[in-house]
């Protein structure tokens, strides 16, 4: 993962921790790339996505893999479509958190302000 310039700073605490453990979720990150599953620029998508996603959200990952896919050819719109499609990956809090604003206002003007703390 150094070499390749994939590195996350923070691994070097972890390694310090459990370097068993970190060396094994390596290996688990690498297996695509080793098996050769995907094509460069697919694997640069796949990570793009992944860094950019509501529940990752590591810029410097996504500044390196959009460089490189950029470098592989990856046209600008292209990238922009891919951020879009995994923005809808934070929908699910308007699809959770609307259903339950409806309710408990429907409660509030049925039944008034709560009296019991939550």
């Amino acid at each position: 993962m150094r070499s390749a310039g994939n590195w996350n700073p923070v691994w070097n605490t972890v390694a310090e921790l459990d370097e068993a453990w970190l060396e094994k979720f390596m290996q688990m990150n690498a297996h695509a790339v080793r098996k050769g599953l995907f094509d460069p620029l697919t694997l640069e998508f796949i990570a793009i996505a992944v860094d950019a996603s509501c529940t990752h959200m590591y810029a410097p990952g996504v500044r390196r893999h959009i460089r490189k896919a950029l470098e592989l050819g990856a046209s600008k719109e292209q990238i922009l479509a891919l951020l879009q499609m995994v923005s809808v990956v934070g929908i699910h809090s308007v699809a959770m958190g609307v259903p339950l604003l409806v309710e408990e206002a429907e409660k509030l003007a049925e039944h008034g302000p709560m009296q019991e703390p939550f």
